[in-house]
């Protein structure tokens, strides 16, 4: 076969059936919607609804609860690093951070900071700040040589700005009453 003997299959533009066109294409007047009642009209959609019986979803018991407080972490394996480093992505001999990371492409989102797992090998020696790692790639890191540094960096900016402003009102209400 050739390029110029390539040829779609049949089905592959099928047109859509165009509804309520008359009694001789079999979906004219209702549309295949039926007469009457609730499931004719638009807009409708009773999913879950068992005819007045109790639904599943409410004679199941709840189980667990959801954690509105968790922290949510973009995970990187060390293999992936090491792949960066013998792509020339990463530059071994510098400190390693999730800004640079996320610049190059290893991680798409920060989220609350990344974790470093410890999947597959890393031979070259690196510096890398995270804000967690498992205790696997830490070994595997350090057993190369390397260093890992486990925390956040800096302080979110807004955080400093609010704590600021909390320490100018301190200072100045303290300057007002003595």
């Amino acid at each position: 076969m050739q390029l110029n003997q390539l040829k779609d299959s049949k089905s592959t533009n099928k047109s859509r059936k165009r509804v309520g066109r008359g009694i001789g294409s079999g979906k004219g007047k209702t549309s295949g919607a039926g007469h009457k009642g609730q499931k004719s009209r638009s807009g409708v959609s009773i999913k879950g609804f068992e005819g007045g019986q109790m639904p599943l979803h409410r004679r199941l018991p709840k189980r667990g609860f959801v954690n509105i407080y968790r922290k949510r972490f973009a995970e990187l394996n060390v293999g992936r690093i090491q792949e960066a480093i013998d792509s020339k992505k990463i530059n071994s001999s510098k400190t390693i951070n999730e800004e640079l990371l996320k610049e190059k492409g290893l991680i798409t989102h920060l989220y609350d900071g990344v974790r470093l797992l410890g999947s597959g090998k890393i031979s070259k020696s690196i510096n890398i700040n995270v804000t967690s790692a498992s205790s696997g790639a830490v070994k595997a890191i350090e057993k190369a040589g390397g260093k890992v540094k486990i925390g956040k960096e800096k302080e979110n900016s807004k955080n400093k700005k609010n704590i600021e402003k909390k320490d100018e009102n301190k200072k100045s209400n303290d300057n007002s009453i003595s």
